[in-house]
């Protein structure tokens, strides 16, 4: 399986140091010039992680090819659906809910960043995903508390939330 990917989950998964689920599910991960240039800025966090990580998985995208936009898209995002549809890829790597919606416009195959976790769980590859929601939590990234439960309850450790609301 083909898996392209965009900055905001790839952060996620380098915060919780899971970035090697994603080649141990989908075999193949590869990511736009334009996700690679906003994930390794020197300003960001991860940015020696996610620099490690992608540097033999960056592909040039053709921007003759075309997807559906609205007025918010970023170049990293746009490039990362193109190059989903150059490559016929299976699936996005794309936490952002806007962004997913369009993806989705353009009959593109979605998944997030709790999404590989749960993903990884039911395949044996980690025994929990609370630890791991607790540092994105922790982190700059936003998960509502909804969100949290409902992927609690997905990779039954609901007993994680009776014990740390």
């Amino acid at each position: 399986m083909i898996l392209v990917a965009d900055c905001s989950a790839l952060i996620a998964l380098s915060i919780c140091d899971r970035l090697a689920l994603l080649d141990q599910i989908f075999g193949q991960v590869v990511v736009p010039e334009g996700v690679y240039n906003e994930a390794t800025q020197p300003n960001k966090k991860q940015a020696s992680q996610l620099t490690t990580y992608l540097k033999d998985k960056i592909r040039k995208v053709d921007m003759q090819n075309y997807v559906f936009l609205d007025g918010f898209a970023d170049a990293g995002e746009t490039e990362a659906m193109i190059l989903y549809k150059q490559i016929s890829a299976d699936k996005l790597l794309i936490d952002d809910r806007r962004g997913r919606n369009i993806a989705t416009l353009n009959q593109i195959e979605t998944i997030g960043s709790l999404g590989v976790l749960l993903v990884a769980k039911q395949r044996g590859l980690i025994d929990q995903i609370a630890p791991l929601l607790r540092q994105l939590d922790q982190s700059d990234i936003y998960l509502s508390k909804q969100l949290i439960s409902t992927v609690l309850e997905l990779a039954n450790e609901t007993h994680w939330m009776d014990t740390n609301a």
